[in-house]
């Protein structure tokens, strides 16, 4: 399917995603939602995935752990500010391993119902700063984000199989 546009306009402490997928919305949002299909997509593929709370509701939390194969772990987590099947989820997100708390992003996932029975979806994500930002997107975070959704695609093709 396509690929991922990551925009990030210099100076500005936000960035957009956006991607289309070859599923229903309502199969889409699921992907974001339910815990088994959840941890078959997020994160690096050659990473365990432990999710240790997963609330995916107004006012719900999650926090997750990815463990490399050398056993290094790397810990996120956030709150749902608003779950609103299947059009939006707002959220934070908060990356453990820096040396100091406080690097909130906030998240905005909008999913759209496109002919055909695909999903096109954006993601707004604020960041505290304009460092912040130009941090995440050095850390190889568009990398990710399309391994990610690629195995997300996947997914949703074994989900979403036309008889």
């Amino acid at each position: 399917m396509s690929k991922t546009k990551v925009t990030a306009e210099p100076g500005k402490q936000e960035l957009w995603v956006e991607r289309v997928f070859d599923a229903p919305r309502e199969v889409v949002f699921k992907a974001f939602t339910d815990p088994k299909l959840y941890t078959q997509w997020l994160g690096p593929g050659k990473y365990a995935m432990t999710l240790e709370t997963f609330e995916p509701k107004s006012g719900g939390r999650w926090r997750y752990l990815h463990k490399d194969e050398q056993g290094n772990q790397f810990a996120f987590h956030g709150v749902y500010h608003e779950v609103l099947p299947p059009e939006r989820i707002i959220d934070t997100f908060e990356f453990e391993g820096l040396p100091e708390k406080g690097h909130v992003v906030l998240e905005t996932l909008r999913l759209e119902a496109l002919p055909g029975g695909q999903t096109k979806i954006r993601i707004q994500s604020v960041f505290q700063s304009v460092a912040d930002r130009d941090g995440m997107i050095q850390s190889g975070m568009e990398g990710g984000m399309n391994e990610s959704f690629d195995r997300l695609d996947e997914l949703l093709k074994k989900n979403t199989k036309k008889e």
